[in-house]
């Protein structure tokens, strides 16, 4: 439930963690109540980016920026329809946006698209708690919904979990569209929508890439309908363990020896269809300044991510899988987490992170011109 009102600023809020720790702060957005996955995102640029991701649907996201909506709201960097985020955490809203592409504020777009948050509240001491703790259930509740702590913490305590929510279908297309190349065509690609951000068909689209964007529910027969020269499987939220269907999709796909390549949730799917199992790790990689070591060229990187779980992969050797051998490409220098896997007897590889990177940085947008190196070898 949640109402919209201005003069939210004045309206006392309160954050409830599932393990009973408390955050009092201001109302931000909209007035009213959410809950969700209580996680944070170290990004100091990018908000816009952030909550139209699709892969943040049910969670609450913690901006460890001090400061946020400086640069109010555009209408040109929103990575999908809506925002997606059931609630935002920030310590120091902007009082006045300045940036010459706002359009409105960022809590007039939190009003205005029903999205609950709050303000005013130690958002280190909340980072620190989720990092020794992990990350968690939470309801933010502002205005006439503030309750007694023990009956709000009770309603935070009875939401699902995020391990075991399978979420990739409700924020996936229902219909197919297409996202024509810039210039000359070169290649076809068909994109399976997981929660695909705006900004990855862009990316193909400029290397002369014509896109087919297809739901999450697509076929094989769907897929090799448009005629593709590779297949691309897109970030998503939730627990990959529950996505039998993109496993099983992209099964076919490696069976047929397509060009693939996979971006976060697809990267998951890679290595569940490969045979590796996944996890949820303790509180996730979330920013635009995460260390990522390309592992065939000893090249780092620093890079955007947005994952809760992982893949469960061996770093020190070359796996045997029954589409051929298997290696961990990538993987991240803070704490050796599986950031990218690749067949070396197939053309199909995929990464953790986002080198879409709408935000920034772009130091991996080079994999989408690896994507086209494996196409044009297919067709030689």
């Amino acid at each position: 439930m949640t109402t919209s009102t201005r003069g939210a600023a004045k309206v006392p809020a309160v954050l409830v963690l599932e393990d009973g720790r408390t955050f009092r702060g201001r109302a931000y957005g909209a007035v009213g109540e959410t809950f969700g996955e209580a996680v944070f995102s170290t990004g100091m640029t990018g908000y816009q980016e952030t909550l139209t991701d699709p892969s943040y649907d049910r969670q609450i996201v913690v901006a460890t920026a001090p400061q946020i909506g400086n640069t109010g709201w555009n209408d040109e960097d929103d990575e999908s329809s809506r925002i997606w985020v059931s609630g935002y955490v920030v310590r120091d809203p902007a009082r006045v946006p300045s940036n010459w592409r706002a359009k409105r504020s960022l809590d007039d777009e939190l009003v205005a698209q029903g999205v609950v948050g709050i303000s005013g509240i130690d958002t280190r001491a909340l980072t620190r708690h989720l990092r020794e703790r992990g990350s968690m259930r939470a309801g933010i509740f502002s205005g006439e919904v503030i309750a007694p702590e023990a009956e709000l913490l009770e309603r935070v305590q009875a939401q699902p979990r995020m391990k075991g929510l399978s979420l990739y279908e409700e924020v996936a297309t229902k219909e197919a569209y297409v996202v024509p190349a810039v210039g000359e065509k070169k290649f076809t690609v068909a994109a399976i929508d997981l929660g695909i951000k705006g900004m990855t068909p862009h990316r193909m689209a400029e290397r002369g890439i014509e896109v087919h964007v297809l739901p999450a529910t697509a076929t094989p027969e769907d897929i090799y309908a448009v005629a593709p020269d590779g297949v691309f499987f897109s970030n998503g939220p939730g627990d990959p363990a529950t996505a039998d269907g993109p496993v099983a999709l992209m099964t076919a796909v490696l069976e047929r020896r397509t060009p693939l390549f996979g971006i976060c949730f697809g990267n998951q799917i890679l290595g569940r269809a490969l045979g590796f199992g996944t996890y949820k790790l303790k509180y996730g990689h979330r920013g635009i300044n995460q260390p990522v070591q390309d592992r065939t060229t000893g090249k780092v990187e620093v890079t955007a991510h947005n994952h809760g779980f992982a893949v469960d992969a061996p770093l020190d050797k070359v796996s045997d899988t029954k589409f051929g051998r298997a290696e961990v490409s990538h993987v991240c220098l803070n704490d050796n987490v599986v950031e990218g896997l690749q067949l070396l007897d197939q053309p199909a590889f995929s990464v953790q992170y986002h080198p879409e990177a709408a935000a920034g940085p772009h130091d991996a947008a080079y994999l989408f011109d690896r994507f086209v190196s494996l196409m044009e070898g297919q067709r030689a």
